[in-house]
């Protein structure tokens, strides 16, 4: 793939090492995620004018809502919400680039900054971490991968089941320059988040490890999926047993669930993989179900959610515990407050696999 040569592959011969402890730190404690960059940037109501900046100011378009852009016209505000997560207490923060891929910055005309999103985005995550980071408690940046607003396993057409309006291969070339972009500009680790549709998933993790071939760096892989309704599926239809086992083989450092039904509703799912995964599990949950009168859009308060995630933590669910929808820095002081002394999760063999 030809990149430009702001975006030039980094020598392999550099080792990437900022992520090589975290295998350790997961062993060790619960590890706190962030919470939800989005809710976060609502709190500033910004208009129009503020999501165009100066250099986007006579944009044809409206690109309101475009929260990945702001990286590039309000880095400020993007950096300070990252150190208000790591002033609470985050060990891990995902960059502001959930839907900066072409794919989903095409429905703006944006498609061609993806590249400039990502390298901008991972550098104001990394330039957060290595403010907050100290020799005890280092902090990483999480390339933040989302599954686009595109599916390739559902039709987009009742009457024609077949029609697709995405394809495996454009899914996996804006995968692939969106993990080279963010890799580029300093992330520790990925973060294949909010999966609804597994095929969506394995042209990400199928991009991801052509980008390890490539540059010879391989950096730890999360991958979260979540679950739409109480049915316990993902929206193409997977059990989180059968999400779990078509997944597997990318070796992920974690794997679990965030955002969808809340906490409350998340649990047997969660417990249900605690069991299933030879690997740490994550679960960064939204703040309770979704309620348009609330100001976080969401009901749960600081106390409900982290007396939810104790809850799992102390029935040895969990090593990653953070928040998604709805959620604030002070769901996750909360959170890591509640969580801090509680043991993380063991599987059967883990020190066996790990030696």
């Amino acid at each position: 793939m030809n990149q430009p040569a702001e975006h030039a592959t980094p020598s392999a011969a550099t080792p990437y090492t900022r992520a090589a402890s975290l295998p350790a730190l997961l062993a060790s404690r619960i590890v706190i995620l962030d919470g939800a960059m989005g809710t976060m940037i609502q709190r500033y109501k910004l208009d129009e004018a503020a999501y165009r900046g100066e250099r986007f100011k006579d944009y044809a378009r409206d690109i309101k809502g475009n929260n990945e852009l702001l990286s590039l016209t309000q880095p400020q505000i993007i950096s300070e919400i990252h150190e208000q997560y790591l002033a609470a207490g985050a060990d891990i923060i995902e960059t502001n680039t959930f839907g900066a891929t072409t794919v989903a910055q095409d429905d703006y005309g944006m498609g061609e900054l993806a590249i400039e999103m990502n390298i901008q985005s991972a550098k104001l995550a990394r330039a957060a971490c290595d403010k907050y980071s100290t020799p005890d408690k280092p902090r990483f940046a999480a390339g933040a991968i989302g599954p686009t607003p595109k599916t390739a396993s559902i039709s987009p057409d009742v009457n024609d089941p077949g029609a697709r309006n995405v394809t495996f291969e454009e899914l996996r070339r804006a995968y692939y320059e969106q993990a080279k972009a963010l890799m580029d500009g300093g992330c520790d680790l990925f973060l294949v988040e909010t999966i609804f549709d597994t095929l969506n998933a394995k042209a990400a993790l199928f991009a991801l490890d052509q980008l390890f071939e490539d540059t010879g760096e391989v950096l730890p892989i999360m991958i979260s999926g979540t679950v739409t309704d109480a049915s316990g599926r993902i929206l193409s239809g997977q059990t989180v047993e059968a999400f779990w086992n078509s997944l597997r083989h990318a070796k992920p450092l974690t794997f679990g669930l965030n955002c969808a039904l809340g906490a409350a509703l998340m649990r047997p799912y969660i417990a249900e993989l605690a069991k299933l995964c030879d690997t740490y599990v994550s679960c960064y949950p939204n703040a309770g179900l979704p309620n348009p009168m609330s100001d976080t859009g969401f009901d749960e308060t600081p106390a409900d959610t982290s007396a939810l995630l104790k809850e799992f933590a102390s029935a040895g669910l969990v090593n990653v515990a953070g928040g998604c929808c709805g959620t604030t820095p002070e769901h996750i002081a909360a959170i890591a407050r509640a969580l801090a002394e509680i043991k993380p999760r063991r599987w059967p063999g883990q020190y066996r696999d790990a030696a």
